[in-house]
């Protein structure tokens, strides 16, 4: 079974990450999971009349990067995604290339949390998304 890092195994300025291209499926996959059909979203002709002249992904989409990187890498498989804060600093466009980014901050053996910086940013290097998250790592059995 897979299983992530533990508190104690974690180390200040660790990071781990994960790259996806974000595809018109995606955007529509994730407006009809989540009902968010806002037409900037999935609407061409009305997404030319905005300030982005095109159609833009959700930002909670590429939002959700931050997890699985969370989830299956740092701390990985069995951790708690306790919070986030998050900034949307650009938009994500379709066929944009989003790298989810988490590095580890602060580490409290005592709760057993973790404090992570979580960026996203596209393939020119832009970030698109800033925050932090509080994680909870899997406890290992002693």
């Amino acid at each position: 079974m897979l299983q992530g890092k533990s508190v104690e195994e974690l180390v200040v300025g660790e990071k781990a990450s994960f790259t996806k291209t974000i595809s018109e499926a995606d955007v529509y996959m994730f407006a009809g999971i989540t009902g968010d059909l806002n037409p900037a979203h999935v609407n061409e002709e009305y997404a030319k009349g905005t300030i982005f002249k095109e159609r833009i992904a959700h930002g909670i989409l590429s939002t959700g990067l931050i997890s699985a990187v969370l989830g299956m890498q740092l701390p990985g498989p069995g951790n708690i995604y306790i919070s986030q804060t998050v900034k949307f600093t650009a938009p994500v466009k379709i066929g944009d290339t989003i790298t989810a980014e988490v590095e580890v901050l602060e580490i409290n053996v005592e709760k057993n949390r973790v404090k992570l910086r979580t960026t996203c940013t596209n393939q020119n290097g832009q970030i698109v998304i800033d925050g932090e998250a509080i994680s909870m790592p899997v406890k290992k059995n002693k």
